[in-house]
């Protein structure tokens, strides 16, 4: 499988960065912004005005037609997870049958509790759908700084082929045919971010910190099993690997949004303009777990907090209260 030329969709911070990638590993990258005044500041200034001083490749084309992206061998839809829906669906109308369609947001869909590759699947029925997630800070892959994702896809040819793709000398992808396993963990882990995230808002100290995230993953590997992930995968790259991440620093946009919380804010303002993605997974993910009889109880307190019938203390409390059992 030949995969020269690669579209990226979305010119934000984590779209930038993968077309960087890509351009290293000696792809030919055609970078779709759908905002005229972010593609503007891409194309003329070679840099992405949310990573400043990080410049272009010169093999990185920007552009808004959609078209002109569509005629890549592989695509990476870097675009918001309740955007992907509609994104998708104009692609394919012009994108050629069996191309690759790579989702690298993090998230559930609303209302239809579908994965990014499911959508995938619904609105590019001849597309190949793929995932990538993983420990990954948009800021880090763009200066070069070693990262480890996983790629997956159903056809183990085909993930092992995309991950050669966009593998360059700093940013090395496992690939694996657990697609459901590493989408959960992408979309779980925000949530379970922004409880750790209140925990150090809060002042709670660093063993509570240790606790929650231990006990988060624990909510996270019971929620994927129901679902069908494999073992292996919750504790790999884009099930553990990311929730340590992000459970543990101020770049990760869950995290800041989780410690504005614990100071006091109300969610509406927490987020300060940046998207937090945990925000919208959590009452879908809560949805999904009630479904299935799953018991996660940060997680449910996370939904609580976010749609303001508790308060952070009282979120706390109902965790603290919760009866003694045994470690599982």
């Amino acid at each position: 499988m030949t995969l020269q030329r690669i579209a990226v969709l979305g010119g934000g911070a984590w779209g930038t960065a993968l077309a960087l990638t890509c351009a290293r590993a000696g792809r030919d990258v055609t970078l779709w912004e759908f905002d005229a005044g972010n593609a503007e500041h891409l194309a003329t200034r070679r840099e992405s005005r949310f990573l400043p001083g990080v410049r272009l490749e010169g093999n990185i084309k920007v552009t808004r037609a959609l078209a002109e992206a569509s005629r890549s061998d592989a695509i990476l839809l870097v675009v918001p997870a309740q955007a992907m829906r509609s994104v998708i669906k104009s692609l394919a109308q012009t994108m050629a049958a069996g191309s690759p369609l790579i989702a690298c947001a993090k998230g559930i869909e609303h209302g239809s509790h579908k994965f990014m590759t499911e959508i995938i699947a619904e609105c590019a029925p001849n597309a190949t759908p793929a995932i990538l997630s993983g420990p990954s800070f948009a800021a880090d892959v763009a200066r070069g700084l070693p990262t480890a994702v996983t790629l997956a896809a159903a056809d183990g040819e085909i993930a092992q082929a995309l991950a050669q793709t966009i593998a360059s000398a700093s940013f090395r992808p496992y690939h694996s045919t657990d697609v459901r396993g590493v989408e959960i963990g992408g979309a779980a882990k925000n949530v379970l971010a922004i409880a750790a995230g209140i925990v150090t808002g809060r002042g709670l100290g660093a063993s509570a910190s240790a606790a929650l995230t231990t006990r988060g993953f624990a909510e996270l590997v019971r929620f994927g099993k129901a679902y069908g992930a494999k073992p292996e995968t919750m504790t790999g790259l884009s099930g553990l690997g990311d929730l340590i991440l992000t459970c543990s620093s101020p770049q990760s946009r869950n995290f800041s949004f989780g410690v504005a919380l614990g100071k006091g804010e109300k969610p509406d303002g927490a987020a300060h303009g940046k998207l937090a993605e945990g925000a919208f997974t959590a009452p879908v993910l809560l949805e999904m777990a009630v479904e299935k009889n799953i018991e996660m109880p940060i997680s449910a307190a996370v939904a609580a907090l976010l749609a303001e019938t508790l308060s952070v203390d009282e979120a706390i409390d109902s965790l603290l209260t919760r009866p003694i059992k045994s470690e599982e």
